[in-house]
């Protein structure tokens, strides 16, 4: 049975609870492997916490340097959140607590493109609630080609 260890642990620290019995060990090394590789010496400690009843939490414990004490953070839940999360994403998260300025590359320049794709979505929504559909809708000549009646599959012969 584990212990609580007498020396202070390391901050921030990210915790991930994983079940056992859905056999996502794995899974949770794997994020784990991914926040070390970009986060490196910022995090103090990721540890992996085994759990069951289909737990997948990932939670950051951090002090903020005015603050007196450590804070807890969950950055993801399975159950709330739908699912587990892209590795971009979590890594989104956790750099919104750790270094909030630092600029992740290639994850943060997906995550731009996405914000500009919803926002041009949003702008050619109709302006007007009672605008007519069609008025919205770019007349385009339609690729099919009626049907022919076929010699080859005619009942007459």
């Amino acid at each position: 049975m584990a212990s609580q260890a007498s020396t202070q642990t390391p901050l921030p620290r990210v915790a991930i609870q994983f079940c056992t019995q859905c056999k996502w060990m794995l899974r949770a090394a794997y994020y784990a492997q991914e926040l070390l590789s970009t986060f490196s010496t910022t995090l103090g400690e990721v540890a992996l916490q085994p759990s069951t009843g289909g737990t997948f939490i990932v939670s950051i414990t951090h002090q903020a340097p005015s603050a007196e004490t450590a804070s807890t953070k969950v950055l993801w839940d399975r159950r709330e959140d739908g699912g587990f999360p892209e590795t971009k994403e979590l890594k989104r998260r956790v750099r919104d607590v750790v270094e909030p300025q630092r600029d992740l590359g290639h994850v943060d320049r997906d995550h731009g493109k996405k914000k500009e794709e919803a926002k041009i979505q949003d702008e050619e929504k109709p302006a007007k609630i009672g605008e007519k559909e069609s008025e919205n809708v770019a007349h385009v000549k339609p690729t099919w080609l009626p049907l022919t009646h076929s010699p080859a599959h005619s009942s007459e012969s």
